[in-house]
């Protein structure tokens, strides 16, 4: 990069140079391209070193420092027609801000010049020259003040880090070298308020990385040298080779070191980032302080509600998402004896909510737009649903249907059909096994049941279209106590999860034929297994009542869940996934403590 001629004045490794040309009254005085400045025009004062045909006096030392004090150097911000003087701290090898130096203005002269404070660089008296003097080589004055350029060079020394404003009050430098050191750290806003910058090199450092928009400041960029770093070209880069591509300034070639691919190539020429640069995370977005074992979610005129069911309290409440505050709010209660489960049911513009309940009997409200709330609409008959355990909502040919898994020796499992007057008892599945869950899915284009059971291996039934019921099919042998199956699909693949509190925990791949193991996840103590989806990235999160919850995500290239975070949740009964405002939430429930709700958010990692 090329340098203006000057005048430089040498302490402890650290060179400052300006470049100007100062008006004075003897022609011999005047500056030549390429020639120092005259002495008697500007005079740089260090403790023991002096300027030759110098008027002004060396400041020595204050009494036990010496020249290899902490703070060594000046930076320097002209202010027509006076110098305004700035210096840096440098602290051990680190850069910092700039700060106004103590001390007298009358060290030089009065009306001319600034003096640091030993041990110091003093630069006194530069007036400003008159354009029409200016040498033809110079560059054009900048702004609506007529100043001399600045340049700083901090060449060969051994920083290894600059830090935010490092360069504080130079709003007119232009020049900037910072070359042959060993900088492995540059702060986000370490060049912030360079905007007259015209020229930065960075070269020969130990740079692997630069911060987002570490440029942004610098509005009057033309020339920005790289060479002699070697950078991970990974996605911290990312941001680096989109603005290389968008620039309007003259950047040398940046060499990548890694990955392995791209090793001694130039960033320019990475055709793209085989990975996605971002990963996600989830944090907590807000407590409820209540205990509860399931969650529902739904949907009613553009507005998101969950219904939760409180055993202890005795109650289904339903939230809603309030879009000013952005969190969950309470909107209605209905009260009940241990509820265990609510299942929302939208028909057509009807909201009902199936209320299971341990005594008392099972019910169903409907939400009444005159009363503002749930009212009871019908009741479930005792003498099926003795102990429900999980309702399973599901759609045949344009027909609402829902099935309760009874867990009772004298219960049955049933299923319920909406009759357009309400629902009515359907088809009972099959009595004196406990079923614990039901799963509907779709294998191969045909509707079936999955109805797991303490008591056998789960069981699998097939919609017969003649009929119109559910018919034994198959099922998923060498898998005793299964507390609950799920089921979800990636890529057009079809997926279940079981889950078990003794034992492992299966995670399961449908081939065409049956279903085939592809994960095994140790499990004890584990109460439910819930896959789940935000913006294509498959999760799992197993619940334990033993230890910590983790939640696995899928990873697309080794196919299997890989353990991605751990949360504490106490005793956790489900784990449920809503989505509002463009934003993803987890709803994990407590049968023990508080019901906590996670926020599911990207990570970039190019930031």
């Amino acid at each position: 990069m090329p340098r203006p001629p000057g005048i430089c004045s040498e302490d402890f490794g650290l060179r400052i140079k300006l470049w100007g040309w100062p008006q004075h009254d003897s022609a011999s005085a005047s500056g030549l391209e390429g020639s120092p400045l005259g002495a008697s025009d500007l005079v740089a004062l260090c403790p023991r070193r002096q300027q030759a045909g110098s008027r002004h006096s060396a400041v020595p030392p204050t009494s036990g420092e010496s020249l290899g004090h902490a703070r060594v150097a000046a930076h320097i911000s002209t202010v027509s027609p006076k110098l305004a003087v700035t210096w840096l701290s440098r602290e051990g090898t680190e850069i910092r801000d700039a700060v106004r130096p103590p001390g007298s203005l009358d060290a030089c002269f009065p009306r001319e010049a600034a003096l640091l404070a030993a041990p110091c660089l003093a630069l006194c008296s530069l007036p400003v020259m008159p354009a029409t003097t200016r040498p033809p080589t110079s560059p054009p004055p900048r702004g609506a003040v007529d100043a001399p350029s600045l340049e700083v060079l901090l060449n060969s020394n051994s920083f290894t880090v600059i830090r935010d404003d490092a360069f504080a009050g130079l709003f007119h430098l232009e020049y900037l070298f910072i070359e042959g050191n060993k900088i492995e750290t540059i702060s986000r806003n370490a060049f912030r308020g360079l905007r007259d910058l015209t020229h930065l090199s960075l070269a020969n450092n130990h740079l692997k990385a630069l911060p987002r928009d570490v440029f942004s400041d610098l509005d009057s960029l033309i020339e920005l040298d790289l060479r002699g770093n070697k950078f991970e070209c990974d996605c911290k880069a990312k941001w680096l080779f989109l603005w290389l591509k968008m620039t309007n300034s003259t950047v040398s070639d940046v060499l990548c070191i890694g990955p392995a691919e791209y090793q001694d190539k130039k960033l320019n020429d990475v055709t793209s980032f085989d990975y996605e640069c971002t990963t996600t995370d989830f944090v907590i977005h807000q407590i409820l302080p209540y205990q509860s074992v399931s969650v529902d979610t739904f949907n009613s005129k553009n507005d998101v509600f969950v219904a939760i069911a409180q055993p202890s309290m005795e109650n289904c409440m339903v939230l809603e998402w309030d879009h000013i505050e952005m969190n969950f709010r309470s909107y209605d209660n209905i009260t009940g004896q241990s509820i265990v489960g609510c299942k929302a049911i939208l028909v057509g513009d009807q909201v009902f909510v199936v209320v299971a309940q341990l005594f008392g009997g099972s019910h169903i409200y409907k939400y009444d737009e005159s009363w503002t709330k749930f009212v009871k609409f019908q009741d479930i008959e005792v003498s099926r649903i003795s102990k429900p355990n999980d309702i399973e909502l599901f759609e045949i040919d344009s027909e609402m249907f829902f099935v309760i898994a009874d867990s009772s020796k004298a219960g049955l499992s049933t299923v319920y059909k909406w009759n357009n007057k309400g629902f009515y008892s359907y088809q009972s599945l099959h009595e004196w096994f406990r079923d614990t869950d039901a799963e509907f899915l779709d294998i191969d284009g045909k509707s079936h049941l999955i109805l797991s059971s303490r008591s056998q291996v789960p069981i699998i039934l097939q919609w017969n279209k003649v009929s119109k019921k559910f018919v034994p099919h198959s099922e998923i042998p060498n898998m005793e106590d299964v507390l609950a199956v799920k089921s979800f699909r990636m890529q057009d693949n079809l997926y279940i999860t079981l889950t078990r509190f003794i034992g492992d925990s299966r995670v399961m791949k449908w081939n065409s034929k049956q279903f085939v193991e592809i994960q095994a996840l140790p499990s004890r103590g584990a109460m439910t297994l819930q896959p789940f989806s935000f913006k294509n990235n498959y999760y799992l999160a197993l619940g334990s009542d033993y230890t910590f919850s983790q939640i696995y995500q899928w990873d697309g290239e080794k196919k299997i869940f890989r353990l991605f975070k751990e949360i504490y949740v106490q005793a956790p009964r489900s784990f449920t996934a809503v989505s509002t405002d463009r934003r993803d939430f987890f709803f994990a429930s407590s049968f023990k403590g508080n019901t906590q709700i996670f926020e599911h958010i990207i990570i970039d990692l190019s930031l």
